[in-house]
Protein backbone atom coordinates (compact mmCIF):
# COMPACT_ATOMS: atom_id res chain seq x y z
CA UNK A 1 0.00 0.00 0.00
CA UNK A 2 1.63 3.31 -0.97
CA UNK A 3 1.48 7.04 -2.06
CA UNK A 4 1.83 8.31 -5.53
CA UNK A 5 5.33 9.40 -4.72
CA UNK A 6 5.31 6.46 -1.70
CA UNK A 7 5.69 2.92 -1.37
CA UNK A 8 4.81 -0.17 -1.85
CA UNK A 9 3.53 -2.70 1.33
CA UNK A 10 4.68 -6.07 1.94
CA UNK A 11 3.77 -8.27 -1.02
CA UNK A 12 2.59 -11.37 0.83
CA UNK A 13 -0.63 -13.61 0.64
CA UNK A 14 -2.61 -12.28 3.39
CA UNK A 15 -29.38 -30.34 22.67
CA UNK A 16 -29.49 -29.04 19.21
CA UNK A 17 -32.60 -27.21 18.91
CA UNK A 18 -35.88 -28.32 17.48
CA UNK A 19 -38.71 -27.12 16.22
CA UNK A 20 -42.07 -27.74 17.40
CA UNK A 21 -43.85 -30.81 15.71
CA UNK A 22 -45.29 -29.48 12.01
CA UNK A 23 -48.36 -27.32 12.96
CA UNK A 24 -51.59 -30.09 12.96
CA UNK A 25 -49.47 -32.96 12.97
CA UNK A 26 -50.22 -33.71 16.65
CA UNK A 27 -53.90 -33.16 15.82
CA UNK A 28 -54.48 -35.33 13.29
CA UNK A 29 -52.65 -38.51 14.96
CA UNK A 30 -54.91 -38.06 17.43
CA UNK A 31 -57.80 -37.88 15.47
CA UNK A 32 -56.67 -40.86 13.56
CA UNK A 33 -55.88 -42.95 17.18
CA UNK A 34 -59.71 -41.62 18.63
CA UNK A 35 -61.59 -42.75 14.85
CA UNK A 36 -59.48 -46.29 14.85
CA UNK A 37 -60.25 -47.27 18.82
CA UNK A 38 -63.08 -49.99 18.96
CA UNK A 39 -66.55 -48.81 20.49
CA UNK A 40 -67.17 -48.82 24.52
CA UNK A 41 -69.60 -51.61 24.99
CA UNK A 42 -72.54 -48.84 26.42
CA UNK A 43 -72.33 -47.58 22.97
CA UNK A 44 -72.42 -51.23 21.13
CA UNK A 45 -75.97 -51.49 23.21
CA UNK A 46 -76.94 -48.73 21.98
CA UNK A 47 -76.95 -49.04 18.89
CA UNK A 48 -77.68 -51.89 16.85
CA UNK A 49 -75.41 -51.21 14.46
CA UNK A 50 -72.64 -49.55 15.28
CA UNK A 51 -70.92 -47.30 12.51
CA UNK A 52 -67.26 -47.52 10.82
CA UNK A 53 -64.99 -45.62 12.03
CA UNK A 54 -64.14 -42.28 9.78
CA UNK A 55 -61.33 -42.63 7.82
CA UNK A 56 -58.60 -39.91 7.99
CA UNK A 57 -57.03 -39.39 5.08
CA UNK A 58 -53.08 -38.03 6.33
CA UNK A 59 -50.54 -37.12 3.52
CA UNK A 60 -48.33 -39.37 3.11
CA UNK A 61 -45.55 -37.50 4.38
CA UNK A 62 -47.46 -37.08 7.63
CA UNK A 63 -48.35 -41.17 7.04
CA UNK A 64 -44.88 -41.34 6.58
CA UNK A 65 -43.88 -40.00 10.31
CA UNK A 66 -46.09 -41.96 12.30
CA UNK A 67 -43.91 -44.87 11.40
CA UNK A 68 -41.01 -43.35 12.94
CA UNK A 69 -39.51 -43.30 16.12
CA UNK A 70 -39.33 -39.98 17.95
CA UNK A 71 -35.69 -39.01 17.51
CA UNK A 72 -36.15 -39.93 13.86
CA UNK A 73 -39.35 -37.30 12.83
CA UNK A 74 -37.03 -34.94 14.89
CA UNK A 75 -34.27 -35.36 12.34
CA UNK A 76 -36.63 -34.85 9.26
CA UNK A 77 -38.24 -31.58 10.81
CA UNK A 78 -34.75 -30.15 11.08
CA UNK A 79 -33.68 -31.08 7.68
CA UNK A 80 -37.24 -29.47 6.00
CA UNK A 81 -36.31 -26.46 7.17
CA UNK A 82 -33.48 -26.08 4.97
CA UNK A 83 -30.18 -27.02 2.79
CA UNK A 84 -28.92 -30.23 4.51
CA UNK A 85 -24.91 -31.22 4.76
CA UNK A 86 -24.50 -34.33 2.92
CA UNK A 87 -23.95 -37.48 6.02
CA UNK A 88 -20.86 -37.83 7.32
CA UNK A 89 -19.04 -40.47 9.73
CA UNK A 90 -18.69 -39.38 13.32
CA UNK A 91 -14.41 -39.45 12.79
CA UNK A 92 -14.97 -37.16 9.80
CA UNK A 93 -12.70 -33.78 10.98
CA UNK A 94 -15.94 -32.01 10.02
CA UNK A 95 -17.88 -34.18 12.46
CA UNK A 96 -15.69 -33.36 15.35
CA UNK A 97 -15.18 -29.77 14.76
CA UNK A 98 -18.89 -29.49 14.70
CA UNK A 99 -19.49 -31.26 17.88
CA UNK A 100 -17.83 -28.28 19.42
CA UNK A 101 -18.91 -25.83 18.35
CA UNK A 102 -21.19 -24.63 21.48
CA UNK A 103 -18.30 -25.15 23.36
CA UNK A 104 -16.28 -22.92 21.66
CA UNK A 105 -18.53 -19.89 20.87
CA UNK A 106 -19.14 -20.21 24.58
CA UNK A 107 -15.42 -19.74 25.81
CA UNK A 108 -14.79 -16.88 22.88
CA UNK A 109 -18.33 -15.21 24.04
CA UNK A 110 -19.39 -14.59 20.42
CA UNK A 111 -20.98 -16.69 18.14
CA UNK A 112 -20.71 -14.78 14.99
CA UNK A 113 -18.60 -15.20 11.56
CA UNK A 114 -18.74 -13.05 8.51
CA UNK A 115 -22.38 -12.33 9.41
CA UNK A 116 -23.16 -15.86 10.44
CA UNK A 117 -24.07 -17.23 13.70
CA UNK A 118 -22.68 -20.79 14.38
CA UNK A 119 -25.07 -22.76 16.22
CA UNK A 120 -26.63 -26.44 15.88
CA UNK A 121 -29.62 -24.49 15.13
CA UNK A 122 -27.98 -23.26 11.94
CA UNK A 123 -25.85 -26.23 10.74
CA UNK A 124 -25.90 -25.74 7.41
CA UNK A 125 -24.49 -22.31 7.51
CA UNK A 126 -22.05 -23.17 10.49
CA UNK A 127 -20.63 -26.16 9.03
CA UNK A 128 -19.86 -24.13 5.96
CA UNK A 129 -17.78 -21.49 8.60
CA UNK A 130 -16.36 -24.16 9.70
CA UNK A 131 -14.78 -26.10 6.89
CA UNK A 132 -13.14 -23.13 5.77
CA UNK A 133 -11.20 -22.96 8.68
CA UNK A 134 -10.66 -26.67 8.28
CA UNK A 135 -9.24 -26.55 4.82
CA UNK A 136 -7.13 -23.55 6.06
CA UNK A 137 -5.74 -26.14 7.97
CA UNK A 138 -5.31 -28.99 6.28
CA UNK A 139 -8.25 -30.34 7.95
CA UNK A 140 -6.49 -30.26 11.60
CA UNK A 141 -9.28 -29.89 13.90
CA UNK A 142 -7.06 -28.82 16.86
CA UNK A 143 -5.71 -25.81 14.51
CA UNK A 144 -9.22 -25.00 13.01
CA UNK A 145 -10.76 -24.84 16.41
CA UNK A 146 -7.42 -22.26 17.92
CA UNK A 147 -8.15 -20.42 14.70
CA UNK A 148 -11.95 -20.11 14.94
CA UNK A 149 -11.58 -19.42 18.96
CA UNK A 150 -8.96 -16.52 17.86
CA UNK A 151 -11.35 -15.05 15.17
CA UNK A 152 -14.46 -14.71 17.46
CA UNK A 153 -12.73 -13.13 20.01
CA UNK A 154 -11.03 -10.64 17.82
CA UNK A 155 -14.74 -9.72 16.32
CA UNK A 156 -16.07 -9.31 19.40
CA UNK A 157 -13.56 -6.70 20.45
CA UNK A 158 -12.99 -5.46 16.64
CA UNK A 159 -16.64 -5.72 15.52
CA UNK A 160 -15.81 -5.49 11.79
CA UNK A 161 -20.03 -5.71 10.75
CA UNK A 162 -20.10 -2.40 12.63
CA UNK A 163 -16.71 -1.14 10.49
CA UNK A 164 -18.10 -2.48 6.83
CA UNK A 165 -21.23 0.19 7.06
CA UNK A 166 -19.16 3.61 9.38
CA UNK A 167 -18.05 6.61 6.94
CA UNK A 168 -14.49 7.29 6.47
CA UNK A 169 -12.79 10.51 5.74
CA UNK A 170 -13.00 11.71 1.86
CA UNK A 171 -9.78 13.29 2.26
CA UNK A 172 -8.08 10.06 3.31
CA UNK A 173 -9.74 7.51 1.52
CA UNK A 174 -11.50 8.12 -1.80
CA UNK A 175 -10.35 5.95 -4.55
CA UNK A 176 -8.40 3.26 -2.37
CA UNK A 177 -10.83 0.49 -2.74
CA UNK A 178 -14.06 -1.02 -4.91
CA UNK A 179 -16.06 -3.85 -4.41
CA UNK A 180 -17.79 -5.16 -7.77
CA UNK A 181 -19.46 -7.83 -9.16
CA UNK A 182 -18.35 -9.88 -12.49
CA UNK A 183 -20.65 -12.73 -14.58
CA UNK A 184 -18.84 -15.28 -16.27
CA UNK A 185 -15.64 -14.92 -14.93
CA UNK A 186 -13.23 -17.35 -17.21
CA UNK A 187 -12.43 -20.73 -15.15
CA UNK A 188 -14.33 -19.84 -12.86
CA UNK A 189 -17.44 -22.52 -11.42
CA UNK A 190 -19.38 -19.67 -10.17
CA UNK A 191 -21.98 -18.10 -12.42
CA UNK A 192 -20.57 -14.47 -10.70
CA UNK A 193 -17.91 -13.67 -8.97
CA UNK A 194 -17.14 -10.51 -6.27
CA UNK A 195 -13.81 -8.86 -6.90
CA UNK A 196 -12.06 -6.51 -4.37
CA UNK A 197 -9.94 -3.24 -5.92
CA UNK A 198 -6.93 -2.20 -3.91
CA UNK A 199 -5.79 1.63 -5.43
CA UNK A 200 -2.66 1.99 -3.80
CA UNK A 201 -1.31 4.62 -6.53
CA UNK A 202 -4.77 7.14 -5.06
CA UNK A 203 -2.85 7.27 -1.62
CA UNK A 204 -2.62 11.00 -1.70
CA UNK A 205 -0.78 11.67 1.45
CA UNK A 206 1.45 8.32 3.45
CA UNK A 207 1.17 10.12 6.94
CA UNK A 208 -2.67 10.97 7.20
CA UNK A 209 -3.71 7.72 4.91
CA UNK A 210 -1.97 5.07 7.39
CA UNK A 211 -0.78 7.36 10.28
CA UNK A 212 -3.53 6.82 11.87
CA UNK A 213 -3.14 2.65 11.98
CA UNK A 214 -6.27 2.05 13.64
CA UNK A 215 -8.26 4.21 11.71
CA UNK A 216 -6.74 3.12 8.65
CA UNK A 217 -7.66 -0.70 9.43
CA UNK A 218 -11.29 0.15 10.59
CA UNK A 219 -11.23 1.04 6.25
CA UNK A 220 -9.53 -1.84 5.72
CA UNK A 221 -11.12 -4.43 7.39
CA UNK A 222 -14.23 -2.83 6.31
CA UNK A 223 -14.09 -3.28 2.62
CA UNK A 224 -12.91 -6.50 3.35
CA UNK A 225 -15.58 -7.59 5.81
CA UNK A 226 -18.43 -5.87 2.76
CA UNK A 227 -16.84 -8.25 0.39
CA UNK A 228 -16.80 -11.09 2.30
CA UNK A 229 -20.61 -10.83 2.84
CA UNK A 230 -21.09 -10.72 -0.72
CA UNK A 231 -19.97 -14.18 -1.35
CA UNK A 232 -23.42 -15.48 -0.27
CA UNK A 233 -22.83 -17.56 2.46
CA UNK A 234 -25.39 -16.91 4.49
CA UNK A 235 -27.88 -18.34 1.74
CA UNK A 236 -25.87 -20.61 0.02
CA UNK A 237 -27.20 -24.04 -0.32
CA UNK A 238 -24.08 -25.77 -1.78
CA UNK A 239 -21.52 -27.60 0.39
CA UNK A 240 -18.00 -26.47 0.21
CA UNK A 241 -15.68 -29.46 -0.89
CA UNK A 242 -13.08 -31.43 1.84
CA UNK A 243 -10.06 -29.89 2.18
CA UNK A 244 -8.22 -31.12 -1.56
CA UNK A 245 -11.28 -32.53 -2.81
CA UNK A 246 -12.38 -29.35 -5.13
CA UNK A 247 -12.97 -25.41 -4.86
CA UNK A 248 -14.56 -23.56 -2.75
CA UNK A 249 -17.53 -21.79 -4.53
CA UNK A 250 -17.48 -18.61 -1.62
CA UNK A 251 -14.05 -17.20 -2.44
CA UNK A 252 -13.73 -13.95 -3.87
CA UNK A 253 -10.96 -12.33 -6.08
CA UNK A 254 -8.78 -8.96 -5.12
CA UNK A 255 -6.93 -7.20 -7.43
CA UNK A 256 -3.66 -4.78 -6.54
CA UNK A 257 -3.15 -2.15 -8.64
CA UNK A 258 0.29 -0.36 -8.10
CA UNK A 259 0.42 2.07 -11.52
CA UNK A 260 2.03 5.22 -10.15
CA UNK A 261 3.86 3.36 -7.01
CA UNK A 262 7.50 3.72 -6.04
CA UNK A 263 9.06 0.12 -5.46
CA UNK A 264 11.91 1.75 -3.91
CA UNK A 265 11.01 2.50 -0.33
CA UNK A 266 8.60 2.15 2.41
CA UNK A 267 8.23 5.01 5.08
CA UNK A 268 7.28 3.40 8.34
CA UNK A 269 3.93 4.35 8.73
CA UNK A 270 2.94 2.57 5.69
CA UNK A 271 5.19 -0.29 6.43
CA UNK A 272 3.35 -0.70 9.74
CA UNK A 273 -0.03 -0.70 8.11
CA UNK A 274 0.74 -3.17 5.56
CA UNK A 275 2.44 -5.54 8.20
CA UNK A 276 -0.90 -5.46 10.56
CA UNK A 277 -3.42 -5.84 7.11
CA UNK A 278 -1.83 -9.05 6.40
CA UNK A 279 -1.69 -10.45 10.03
CA UNK A 280 -5.00 -9.78 10.49
CA UNK A 281 -6.39 -10.82 6.86
CA UNK A 282 -4.35 -13.96 7.05
CA UNK A 283 -5.48 -14.77 10.79
CA UNK A 284 -9.26 -13.88 11.28
CA UNK A 285 -10.48 -14.33 6.82
CA UNK A 286 -9.45 -18.04 6.35
CA UNK A 287 -10.23 -19.30 2.59
CA UNK A 288 -11.72 -16.15 1.73
CA UNK A 289 -9.63 -15.58 -1.14
CA UNK A 290 -9.82 -17.32 -4.75
CA UNK A 291 -7.08 -15.46 -6.92
CA UNK A 292 -5.21 -12.42 -6.00
CA UNK A 293 -3.74 -10.23 -8.77
CA UNK A 294 -1.15 -7.44 -9.40
CA UNK A 295 -1.20 -5.34 -11.82
CA UNK A 296 0.35 -2.87 -13.34
CA UNK A 297 3.61 -3.78 -11.31
CA UNK A 298 6.88 -2.54 -13.14
CA UNK A 299 8.73 -5.50 -15.48
CA UNK A 300 11.52 -4.99 -13.77
CA UNK A 301 9.74 -5.92 -10.59
CA UNK A 302 8.99 -9.29 -11.72
CA UNK A 303 12.05 -11.05 -10.19
CA UNK A 304 10.56 -9.49 -6.68
CA UNK A 305 7.43 -12.17 -7.37
CA UNK A 306 9.35 -14.64 -8.74
CA UNK A 307 11.30 -15.18 -4.79
CA UNK A 308 7.95 -15.61 -3.53
CA UNK A 309 7.83 -18.92 -4.48
CA UNK A 310 10.50 -19.73 -2.39
CA UNK A 311 9.74 -18.25 0.75
CA UNK A 312 5.34 -18.35 0.77
CA UNK A 313 3.28 -21.88 0.90
CA UNK A 314 3.09 -23.29 -2.32
CA UNK A 315 -1.01 -23.34 -2.24
CA UNK A 316 -0.95 -19.30 -1.98
CA UNK A 317 1.64 -19.08 -4.61
CA UNK A 318 -1.17 -20.81 -6.76
CA UNK A 319 -3.16 -18.04 -6.40
CA UNK A 320 -0.97 -14.80 -7.47
CA UNK A 321 -0.95 -13.78 -10.92
CA UNK A 322 1.64 -10.81 -11.60
CA UNK A 323 0.87 -8.53 -14.23
CA UNK A 324 2.86 -5.64 -15.79
CA UNK A 325 -0.22 -3.91 -17.74
CA UNK A 326 -3.84 -2.94 -16.20
CA UNK A 327 -5.31 -4.06 -19.44
CA UNK A 328 -4.25 -7.66 -19.29
CA UNK A 329 -6.57 -8.14 -16.66
CA UNK A 330 -9.27 -8.74 -19.02
CA UNK A 331 -7.72 -11.77 -20.40
CA UNK A 332 -7.72 -13.15 -16.35
CA UNK A 333 -11.26 -12.03 -15.47
CA UNK A 334 -13.07 -11.47 -18.71
CA UNK A 335 -14.49 -8.49 -20.62
CA UNK A 336 -16.90 -7.58 -17.27
CA UNK A 337 -13.80 -5.19 -16.07
CA UNK A 338 -13.36 -1.99 -15.95
CA UNK A 339 -12.25 -0.33 -19.23
CA UNK A 340 -8.90 0.87 -17.56
CA UNK A 341 -8.11 -2.77 -16.77
CA UNK A 342 -8.95 -3.63 -20.74
CA UNK A 343 -12.85 -4.33 -20.42
CA UNK A 344 -16.02 -3.14 -22.11
CA UNK A 345 -17.55 -1.61 -18.44
CA UNK A 346 -17.32 1.72 -17.13
CA UNK A 347 -14.50 3.13 -14.99
CA UNK A 348 -13.60 1.99 -11.51
CA UNK A 349 -14.44 4.77 -9.77
CA UNK A 350 -18.25 5.02 -11.35
CA UNK A 351 -19.10 1.49 -11.51
CA UNK A 352 -17.64 0.06 -8.31
CA UNK A 353 -18.63 0.14 -5.14
CA UNK A 354 -16.63 1.92 -2.55
CA UNK A 355 -16.67 2.55 1.55
CA UNK A 356 -19.34 5.42 2.84
CA UNK A 357 -17.25 8.47 3.21
CA UNK A 358 -17.58 11.87 5.12
CA UNK A 359 -16.39 15.30 4.52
Amino acid sequence: MAATEGTAPILTSDSPLVPAPAPGLAEKLQEAEAATKPPSDDLVEQEKKPEAAPAVNLPSSEATVTDQKPEEIKKEEIRSLGPTWPELSSDHPLSKFYSQITDITTSASHDEVYGIKLSPSNEFQTKLILQKFLRANADEVEKAKQQLLDTLKWRKEFNPIAAMDEKFSKERFTGLGYIMKLDDVPESTNKSDIVTFNIYGAVKDNKATFGDLEGFLRWRVGIMERSVHKLGLANATQPIPDFGKGPDPYQGFQVHDYKNVSFLRMDPHTKAASKKTIEILGKYYPETLSRKFFVNVPVIMGWVFAAMKFVVAKETVKKFTVLSYGEQLATELGSGVPKEYGGSAGELGDIGEGMKMSD
